[in-house]
């Protein structure tokens, strides 16, 4: 009787450990993972806003600077002024990357760059302007932002490329489906444009 027992125990043990080792392959570590790269892309994002917030700290220097040489461009100066409003108004909280919230984000800053192009035309009509020292270091700074914007952009789009495909294979999708992990959204090229805007003076 004990040995029938001790058996049925044996039995039972061994089928709790291998349920044990299969819902840790099938659900504790994926769960493990997918919590290790939905932090590494909020992370990203962090970056991404921290530059594109850099560029919007340039602008009322730029703005001012500009109007200095340009006061018959008001309202290029003061479109400039509205899209920067608009572009910082728009913030996204890390945990709602969705595409449809990426996309807004997107559009807001792209009517910033809009307007900075406009910007660097009506320059273009001030020698003084472009020679003054403290414009050269602002357009300086802004190549830089620019070219860091585009950067983090593209490590934002690895690092969401690299969550969404891994809660979307099997069986890591049933994990993600029972714990509420969803798709983060990507950035988009613009339509028209295959790099960041290059900012000339």
């Amino acid at each position: 009787m004990n040995r029938i027992l001790l058996i049925i125990l044996g039995v039972v043990s061994a089928v709790l450990v291998v349920v044990l080792f299969i819902a840790y392959l099938l659900i504790m570590r994926p769960y493990n993972v997918m919590v290790e790269k939905d932090e590494t892309v909020s992370s990203q994002w962090s970056f991404v806003e921290s530059s594109y917030q850099r560029r919007a700290d340039l602008i009322p220097n730029l703005v001012n600077t500009v109007k200095g040489y340009a006061e018959h461009e008001k309202s290029t100066l003061e479109e400039v002024v509205a899209a920067r409003a608009s572009a910082t108004s728009v913030k996204i909280d890390a945990k709602n990357l969705t595409p449809e919230a990426i996309a807004n984000f997107q559009k807001a800053q792209e009517g910033l760059s809009s307007s900075l192009s406009k910007l660097l035309v009506v320059v273009e009509k001030y020698p003084d302007l472009k020679a003054n020292q403290n414009f050269l270091e602002l357009q300086s700074q802004l190549e830089g932002t620019e070219n860091r914007i585009n950067t983090e952009r593209n490590k934002f789009n690895v690092a969401v490329m690299d969550f969404n495909t891994y809660i979307r294979k099997f069986p890591n999708n049933v994990t993600a489906g029972m714990f509420g992990f969803s798709k983060r959204g990507y950035f988009e090229a613009a339509a028209g444009s295959e790099k960041a805007p290059e900012v000339k003076f």
